[in-house]
Parts: C-alpha cells; structure tokens; sequence
C-alpha cells in the first residue's frame, strides 16, 4: 500500500504545465502529513525536488508568499531555468542562504495553499492530504509541542481564514489517505473535483 509507484508514473505521463516542469502541489492541513507524503513520493519519483513553502513563508508572511514564490520559483520554472530561493530560518527570523531548484521533469510542491487559486494555472496535479483539520492540528500540536502553543494559536485562525477565502480542496485532482500500510490516493469525487483555471495572475 505504501507503494507510490504507479502514482509517480502517472505523474511522469502528464504534460508539462510549468515551462517543461510537471508541478504538482501537495496541499492539506497543517499536521495533516504533508511533508512525509511529499518526500516518499519524490523518492518514488527518483529523487524529485520539493519545495517547502515553509521555506517561502515567514512569521509575519504565514500566507504572503505568493509574490516571492512567483517570482523566484515560478517564473524562472516556466522559463526551463532553475529557480532560485532563499529559505527561511524560522529560529533566526531571517531568510538563509539561497539553494538552486532545477527545472526537473516533475516538480513538488508542499505546503498549506500549495493549491492556492494563483497557482492552479501551473499545476500539472493538485494533491489533497485527507484528514480533517481538527486531527491534522492536534498531530501537529502534539509533534510540535507546548513550546509552540502560542504559534498554534495563532496558525489555525490564519490557516481558517485562508482557505475561507481560497481553498484548494474543491480543486484537487486526488485525494491521498494515510493508512496503516502507507498511502490511498483517490480521484477526487465529482463534487470535490474542480476545472475551472483560475485568471493568470497580473
């Protein structure tokens, strides 16, 4: 069941959607499993690069990343050239020294609002994690712990209102369950699946 193997070649089929890049966001919950997901997909995959949009977030930036990940990821991406970003030190409140991200066959994307509206039109796959919010952010509280009550407190209101205002799960491709023995990924059911792009963004 944790096999992802048939989930990474259906990925490797897709067209390109970001210059010769297949970008595929994997968007859920905070605690909801995200990273752990992303990183054995990738490994499935052959060793895909992911960007973690913790990397592009800051504390005063919970969800105002998006001009900085368009900048630095996306248009460099869509252009075939590798991007260039300069992750954040959530400990020293500075971003850190810049890494390159190559213009890889597939291209992951991890993170709450991976499958923000502004993003779709470059995604190849919009992958939703499963588990409701409440269990995601008591996984995360416990996995974090007391020292990071306060940061909590304050995520879950910022997290309601951003999808309030953008959710991604209505647009999602699939849906991915965590199990026992790995990973159920599920087409999204007609009522969940989304079409529409969204406006190119100015």
């Amino acid at each position: 069941m944790d096999d992802l193997t048939d989930l990474a070649a259906a990925l490797r089929a897709l067209p390109p959607s970001c210059g010769p890049v297949r970008l595929v966001a994997v968007d859920g919950h905070a605690g909801s499993g995200k990273s752990t997901f992303a990183a054995r997909l990738a490994d499935a995959l052959g060793g895909a690069p992911v960007l973690r949009l913790d990397d592009l977030a800051t504390h005063e930036e919970l969800f105002a990343w998006l001009p900085r990940l368009l900048d630095q990821v996306i248009d460099p991406l869509a252009r075939g050239t590798s991007a260039r970003y300069a992750p954040y030190d959530w400990t020293r409140r500075r971003f850190g020294t810049p890494r390159l991200l190559a213009p890889a066959p597939v291209v992951l994307i991890e993170g709450v609002g991976a499958g923000r509206r502004a993003l779709r039109p470059y995604l190849a796959r919009l992958l939703w994690m499963d588990r409701g919010a409440e269990e995601s952010w008591r996984r995360g509280r416990r996995r974090d712990g007391p020292a990071q009550t306060r940061f909590w407190d304050g995520w879950t209101v910022a997290e309601t209102s951003h999808f309030a205002a953008d959710p991604s799960r209505p647009f999602a491709d699939a849906l991915v369950r965590e199990v026992r023995e790995g990973y159920v990924v599920s087409p999204a059911p007609p009522a969940t699946a989304g079409s529409e792009p969204a406006p190119h963004p100015t």
